[in-house]
């Protein structure tokens, strides 16, 4: 079915399987997750809070990365992409808009959090609401600038899907990555690390910890850190010196997050835990008033 369409260089039939499958897994999953975490959002009254509007919001943006590695599984399937070059501008535009928000949302929810544990300060519908569209229309931008020539989409070295170009590593590259990175990645993780340290520190005068305060940011270096390497390694050296099998674990990694994302904000979360049960069974569970409180 697929023998008339040539290999990716430095892959094996072996390789491109085991890579789409992955791919459809974390797709596949990702989705569903995060499809009953939307619903059950809109579905049970109890859910709609500005606080669980940053998780729903978190959610979406996870469908769309699900959506995008979805199509990418596909792809490596037939072993090639069958869409042509606009739709691997879109499919590249999509993937990185999706994942912009996705890291977004993270530090919006920990910064929620921290307001919420250390100030005592609960987020009101006004600033979630504008929170939200700032984040998506801020993402939307960064991600169309290289549809007009300030970066570049192209092909990962399995050429099954698109994303941001990094094998050429010029000065078109560095001058949006070196910008994109620090809105985009650098201060969001800055806003994860110092809302849960003070969060622990508060945690740690009252004995009475709610969560493991290092996990989301951990879980947000795993999942996004190996790009974040790649894209700064290709800023200094030929990233085409690294085989493109390792170059193929960046973007595995990152799209476990959506199913990640799930079990930390969402399942995680009491509140939001009950009501996705309530949503699914009819069944429902007491639990602590105190939003965003995860095991």
């Amino acid at each position: 079915m697929v023998s008339s369409y040539p290999l990716p260089e430095g892959f094996s039939d072996f390789d491109v399987f085991s890579l789409g499958s992955c791919l459809l897994v974390e797709g596949l999953l990702g989705f569903f997750l995060n499809a009953v975490t939307v619903v059950a959002f809109l579905k049970m009254r109890e859910l709609r809070t500005p606080s669980n509007f940053l998780v729903f919001s978190l959610a979406l943006a996870d469908m769309g990365i699900s959506m995008n590695a979805t199509i990418a599984a596909f792809s490596s399937f037939l072993r090639y992409w069958p869409y042509g070059s606009d739709g691997c501008q879109t499919h590249g535009f999509q993937g990185f808009v999706t994942a912009l928000a996705s890291i977004h949302f993270v530090a919006a929810i920990a910064w929620d959090r921290y307001h919420q544990y250390c100030t005592r300060t609960k987020l009101q519908w006004s600033s979630a609401i504008t929170l939200a569209v700032f984040i998506w229309l801020f993402c939307a931008f960064w991600s169309a600038m290289p549809l007009i020539g300030w970066g570049e989409y192209d092909y990962e070295p399995l050429r099954t899907c698109c994303t941001l170009d990094y094998s050429k590593g010029d000065r078109n590259y560095v001058s949006y990555l070196i910008p994109m990175a620090i809105f985009n990645m650098v201060i969001q993780v800055f806003v994860v690390m110092s809302s849960y340290q003070s969060i622990a520190e508060k945690f740690k005068k009252t004995g009475n910890p709610r969560f493991n305060p290092s996990t989301p940011l951990k879980a947000m270096l795993l999942c996004w850190g190996p790009y974040g390497i790649l894209a700064f390694y290709a800023a200094v050296e030929n990233a085409n010196l690294v085989s493109p099998k390792l170059r193929m674990m960046a973007p595995i990694l990152a799209k476990t997050c959506p199913t990640i994302n799930v079990f930390l904000y969402a399942l995680g979360n009491e509140n939001y835990r009950g009501g996705i049960w309530q949503f699914l069974t009819g069944e429902k569970i007491e639990a602590p008033q105190i939003e965003n409180k995860s095991k």
